[in-house]
């Protein structure tokens, strides 16, 4: 069975960091594009950043570049977002998906994806 979980989210006060994992089960993510979106309550979906399957070639959301950094780790077939200085408005769950499509990256609407990991950044 094809599965991507996704871990390590929790509350952090604001300024603080954690760190992501997207594991991948099933399949190898060697050939895949992975991004990472969000989506707070009563928002709509955000993309957040995004990976080439090579790792050479990524792109953040104005609003989190600087902040966050996306990194995969094919050997260990898992994709992380390491995110710091975190801000109340990153509050979100935090969904990783995986395609064999740049267009995942571009729009978000194909890959299948993982259960989200709840982000709440408060003090």
């Amino acid at each position: 069975q094809l599965q991507l979980v996704e871990s390590g989210g929790g509350l952090v006060q604001p300024g603080g960091s954690l760190r992501l994992s997207c594991a991948a089960s099933g399949f190898t993510l060697d050939y895949y594009y992975i991004g990472w979106f969000r989506q707070a309550p009563g928002k709509e979906r955000e993309g957040v950043s995004c990976i080439s399957s090579s790792g050479v070639s990524t792109n953040y959301a104005d609003s989190v570049k600087g902040r966050f950094t996306i990194s995969r780790d094919n050997a260990k077939n898992t994709v992380y977002l390491q995110m710091n200085s975190l801000k109340p408005e990153d509050t979100a769950v935090y969904y990783c998906a995986a395609a064999l499509e740049f267009r995942l990256c571009q729009f978000g609407d194909v890959g299948f994806w993982g259960q989200g990991t709840q982000v709440t950044v408060s003090s």
